[in-house]
């Protein structure tokens, strides 16, 4: 439980020059391997990047924002702490450009963003591990592959898990899974065409300290008991 508590995401810069203990990086491979797939489909492979060469092309690799994902994104925000702690759900929008919380400006600066480089999003990570799925495969009767999806989570979970046990950081970066990024890392990594990426883990040790406010919704708020409306458990 301490584990799980202690659990977050760490947006800050990663040490390049601190690489991740083999023998760390083997444990958290090996808690890949006992995470819960539907009908045990086990349905990943890993690709795991640590050759600074590597790292220097996959950081090349120019990535822009979407005004969808600005707009959602503007949903998910307090611009507050004391907001934040009453909403319990949710981040700050200080994490942000100014462009990006004001609604009025979202589309402009969709238009106006400067495609970015990677290296923005790896921030000195020494290892990104690629999480690639087969496309042509499902889980069965899961339209969608709704249950292959949920298992790629159950699988981050455990990576995420193990990481946090021997502390070693971590962040999920979605933006590899983008299909201009997921084009270019296809030819980098040479990823054959009907494997898709569906995260990428970014596994380091902070240069500087990773504070941020982490909130969760109470038990009460979110358990019914027997019944809809029933919060007395």
């Amino acid at each position: 439980m301490k584990i799980i508590q202690e659990r977050q995401s760490s947006r800050v810069p990663f040490d390049p020059k601190r690489p991740v203990p083999k023998d760390y990086l083997k444990q958290i491979l090996e808690a890949t391997r006992w995470a819960p797939t539907a009908h045990n489909m086990q349905n990943f492979e890993i690709i795991v990047v640590d050759d600074k060469v590597a790292l220097e092309k996959i950081g090349n690799i120019k990535s822009r924002i979407s005004e969808e994902f600005l707009r959602e994104n503007y949903e998910q925000l307090s611009f507050s702490k004391e907001e934040l702690l009453k909403k319990k759900t949710g981040i700050l929008g200080s994490m942000f450009p100014p462009a990006w919380i004001d609604p009025a400006k979202i589309s402009e600066a969709a238009r106006q963003a400067t495609p970015m480089p990677l290296t923005q999003s790896i921030r000195g990570s020494p290892t990104l591990l690629i999480m690639i799925y087969d496309s042509r495969k499902r889980a069965p009767a899961s339209a969608g592959d709704v249950l292959g999806f949920m298992s790629l989570g159950c699988v981050m979970e455990n990576i995420w898990l193990m990481a946090q046990a021997l502390e070693v950081s971590l962040q999920i970066l979605s933006s590899f899974a983008s299909p201009h990024v997921e084009a270019e890392l296809k030819k980098h990594l040479e990823i054959p065409e009907y494997m898709k990426i569906a995260y990428t883990c970014r596994l380091g040790y902070p240069t500087t300290a990773n504070k941020t406010l982490r909130v969760r919704r109470d038990i009460e708020d979110f358990v019914h008991h027997n019944q809809i409306g029933n919060k007395n458990l």
